[in-house]
């Protein structure tokens, strides 16, 4: 996705109407009562060869106190500031009201993109609205039918630049993931320097962790500048919330996540917007820091953090912090590493290390597990290397055998890097249960030295090589063994 683009407007303007159109699913809930969207809702969107992220905002209303209506004002706030384009939608039949006024305003003062929606507008009942948009100074303003799909043309017409303004940034931010290995370089040993973070392409770090985790003291250490990255309305798709930084020798680009500041008010809308932020900026990371107070460690939303960098192939390193203010350390040491072998399984091995941002203690020693993380995250193993451990591992411990038949385990090989994938050729590979696959995965992390990294495998099947499995006569039984490749 090239950029971010923020649906907003009155209530009942008909945003989430055109948000199911763009993502291509009735995503978000749409009637004619006003008010029925209150959290923000992101979607993968398209018109024709265009793709981009589009965010359905609450409508916005002139409240600024703490109801609720306040708080879904400062959330679409927060949506205008995250994304790279506003579409600010008004509603052809009623025309321009003072509300319109009042946001058209603000937006002018806090985007420097915003396209002017006229929604509604088929047909005469929409010349009048579509006149009077122009008073919002705002450029030219599109005709659309969010319900018919008409307008989509010109809205096409409009964004298009901003694929390619944003191209390049999109290039630089996003990391490589899942890179392919090819034939001719599985037998290949790998020179560690290869992907060693350099000036032109540093180390990409993201750090997720709950409100007043300390999150931002930390980047400001690791920095080394006495700055607040963000503010609760920032995103983490604005170029403002990445900052290179060259951190104990290491060219690193660090990424903040809005909403997740530490002063931030600890709500149940805040916890579910820390949340969807972590994830965003999942995206954006080769390793990922799960940042965890010591006082509330692995509460849900970090587990789910933590869960999701796995899912996506990251790297992932668990930093507990104001460990400073922990008395008994060795106690508590034990139990948080307790709690992540039991929450976190599918992580086993990550590092877990103590810090305090307050104080810079421990600092040295997340840079060094981040850059093992990031060295295991990209290593590559030989086929030649892989075969004798695989012989091993089913010698130790035979594959099972399903309906009497035994599966085999003929050829392993590495197919992909960041994080490391292996393809194993066997037998019946639907038939492979989870329980074995654990069993290999664990195996590749202790003999091969990758703790905690995301490890895939995949089973599959080398082709039936019997010929005579789709004749239609009938073998003597003898003569059928012997085909199948069983023995009398």
């Amino acid at each position: 996705m090239s950029f971010t683009l923020a649906i907003v407007g009155r209530p009942n303007v008909g945003k989430s109407t055109l948000f199911n159109r763009l993502v291509g699913r009735k995503l978000a809930l749409v009637d004619d009562q006003p008010g029925v969207t209150r959290d923000l809702r992101e979607g993968d969107a398209r018109i024709y060869d265009l793709r981009f992220t589009a965010i359905d905002t609450a409508g916005l209303e002139e409240v600024t106190d703490d109801s609720l209506q306040g708080r879904m004002r400062r959330l679409t706030e927060r949506a205008v500031e995250m994304a790279d384009v506003c579409l600010f939608l008004i509603d052809g039949r009623v025309g321009v009201t003072p509300t319109d006024e009042v946001f058209a305003d603000i937006l002018r003062k806090k985007n420097a993109r915003v396209i002017l929606g006229v929604n509604k507008a088929e047909g005469a009942a929409g010349d009048s609205g579509a006149l009077e948009a122009w008073s919002l100074g705002l450029g030219e303003p599109i005709r659309l039918s969010a319900e018919h799909g008409e307008g989509i043309d010109d809205l096409y017409r409009i964004m298009l630049p901003f694929r390619e303004e944003f191209a390049e940034r999109e290039a630089e931010n996003t990391p490589d993931t899942e890179v392919d290995i090819l034939e001719s370089e599985a037998d290949e040993e790998v020179d560690e320097a290869a992907h060693k973070p350099t000036a032109k392409k540093p180390l990409q770090i993201a750090v997720i962790g709950r409100p007043n985790a300390g999150k931002s003291t930390l980047i400001n250490k690791i920095i080394g500048e006495d700055r607040l990255l963000t503010g609760p309305e920032a995103g983490i798709t604005r170029d403002a919330i990445s900052v290179r930084s060259d951190w104990m020798g290491t060219p690193i680009r660090i990424f903040d996540t809005a909403g997740m500041r530490k002063k931030a008010k600890v709500t149940e809308k805040l916890e579910k917007l820390s949340v969807a932020d972590g994830l965003r900026a999942v995206r954006f990371a080769e390793v990922v820091v799960v940042l965890l107070d010591v006082e509330i460690p692995f509460e849900v939303q970090d587990l789910r953090i933590a869960d999701y960098a796995e899912s996506e192939g990251r790297a992932v390193v668990v930093a507990v912090n104001k460990w400073d203010l922990e008395d008994e350390k060795q106690e508590k040491l034990a139990e948080l590493k307790e709690m992540f072998e039991r929450l976190l399984p599918q992580l086993r091995g990550a590092p877990l290390i103590t810090v305090s941002a307050k104080t810079g203690r421990g600092l040295d020693r997340l840079h060094d597990a981040i850059r093992r993380a990031h060295d295991i995250w990209n290593k590559r193993i030989t086929t030649a290397r892989l075969n004798t451990w695989l012989g091993a591992m089913t010698e130790a411990h035979p594959p099972p055998a399903p309906g009497g038949h035994r599966i085999k385990l003929r050829y392993m090989t590495q197919v992909k890097a960041r994080p490391p994938g292996f393809v194993i050729m066997c037998s019946r590979p639907d038939e492979m249960p989870d329980s074995y696959k654990r069993y290999l995965v664990n195996g590749l992390r202790d003999h091969f030295e990758m703790p905690g990294t995301p490890i895939r495998i995949m089973f599959r099947s080398q082709g039936d090589k019997n010929p005579f499995k789709e004749r239609k006569f009938n073998t003597p039984s003898r003569l059928r063994k012997h085909i199948d490749g069983r023995k009398d």
